[in-house]
């Protein structure tokens, strides 16, 4: 069995398993939770149990804005995963970890003295994601594009931020790197702030909109066709979707009502004939609906109904500007990033652009982009977009890639080389 432990320290969930194996061994929020009736701080894998009820939980994190601000916080994380989850002695392994692109050397410091110190890992290497997401691609198409011309451009949506980040030869390209200030913890906020807004205070519940956003969140194809269909009444309003919150004595986890319901909107084609048929003269019983239709939220039932938020928010990443953010849109993003580079690359890289980071499992998310990308494109270059198997663990198959590989040892920074040289000197040898 290997003995490299691999770490995907996300923002929002810590990816840690055994480097040789397909599979993270846990897959946990990387928080700790106190609920409003207890006085013990649940942390990692303890926030997924089913009896816990998580509704209006103090919630602190480590990670503040994309970068690890309480070490002492996430050191406690990381005791807990690595006694009680991956049941391993640290002094006895290394370590692959991966650390987001352009940390400053002050956050730096502080993980060196987690691994090193604290934790007595006998070596470690630190990888950014982009880098392990080609590495884990390249490998599973060996005779693809990204195989053969060792570049990629890797769109790593988040849970601070998002990135187009061009790889070539397994070595990010930090010069060609571009970043949006959104990621999903951002789109929670925004579900937060309308769902609240509209019907029930749910400001507090973390926990239950990322829920809501992760189950009824669909990127749209058509916004302006999609908000006019958002307005209708009963049954042709094809958005409306009614979400059940916990109670603490049936159920301590929210859920969708009727999941039927809630793929309605599936069947829209990209043709917008959506308005087909039904003109705006339609008799009074077809707007109103069924009064079950008609209501937006029923507090006496603890559940509240959602339409155009579905799409307004992940509408975000690639439409910031018009949510008063001055930011570009990804597809912009993605371009600004290509141009960055050599122009002997820009028909490579459109051509293999990879989707990684929770966000990017909306529906039509590729779709969407690539609709976005063309215009911006010339013409003689194809643009090719493939989503990752699951988004959410290929940085960590790539790392557990990686570790497996006969050269990892020889790529570490031992813990005497650490103590003797101390982390800036060591830092170097990461150099990207």
């Amino acid at each position: 069995m290997s003995n490299v432990v691999v770490l995907d320290n996300g923002g929002g969930v810590i990816k840690a398993g055994i480097g040789g194996e397909r599979d993270p061994t846990a897959v946990v929020p990387n928080c700790t939770a106190r609920p409003l009736s207890s006085k013990k701080w649940l942390l990692a894998d303890q926030l997924l149990s089913p009896s816990e009820d998580l509704t209006s939980a103090t919630l602190r994190r480590p990670f503040d804005r994309g970068y690890l601000t309480n070490p002492d916080l996430q050191s406690s994380l990381w005791s807990h995963i690595f006694s009680n989850l991956l049941k391993i002695t640290s002094s006895h392994c290394s370590l692959l970890l991966t650390e987001p692109l352009f940390t400053l050397p002050s956050i730096q410091r502080s993980v060196d003295e987690l691994v090193f110190e604290e934790f007595n890992f006998r070596a470690l290497f630190v990888a950014d994601s982009p880098s392990l997401v080609h590495l884990y691609e390249a490998s599973r198409r060996p005779y693809g594009l990204v195989s053969k011309a060792q570049c990629s451009l890797v769109v790593d949506c988040g849970f601070s931020f998002t990135h187009a980040a061009p790889v070539f030869q397994n070595f990010t390209l930090n010069y060609g790197v571009k970043r949006l200030d959104l990621g999903g913890k951002a789109l929670t906020n925004y579900l937060k702030e309308l769902v609240s807004y509209r019907s029930v205070n749910v400001m507090d519940e973390s926990f239950i909109m990322d829920d809501v956003k992760e189950n009824l969140c669909f990127v749209s194809l058509d916004v302006d066709r999609d908000l006019q269909i958002a307005r209708r009444r009963g049954k042709d309003n094809l958005f409306r979707c009614t979400y059940v919150l916990p109670d603490g004595i049936t159920h301590t986890r929210g859920f969708v009502k009727d999941k039927d319901e809630a793929k309605r909107y599936m069947s829209l084609d990209d043709g917008g004939s959506t308005l087909s048929g039904k003109n705006d003269d339609m008799d009074q019983a077809d707007i109103m609906g069924r009064p079950e239709d008609r209501r937006t939220s029923d507090l006496s039932k603890n559940e509240f109904s959602v339409t155009n938020e579905r799409f307004i928010v992940p509408e975000m990443i690639f439409r910031p500007a018009d949510l008063g953010l001055n930011q570009a849109g990804l597809a912009e993003c993605v371009v600004r990033a290509v141009n960055s580079c050599h122009p002997h690359l820009h028909p490579i890289l459109y051509e293999s652009i990879i989707l990684t980071g929770g966000s990017t499992l909306f529906p039509r998310f590729a779709e969407r982009l690539k609709r976005e990308l063309r215009p911006l494109v010339p013409d003689e270059y194809q643009v090719k977009i493939t989503s990752q198997e699951d988004p959410i663990l290929g940085v960590w198959r790539g790392g557990s890639l990686l570790a497996s590989s006969p050269d990892f040892e020889a790529m570490c920074v031992t813990k005497a080389e650490y103590e003797e040289l101390g982390s800036v000197r060591c830092r170097r040898r990461f150099f990207r």
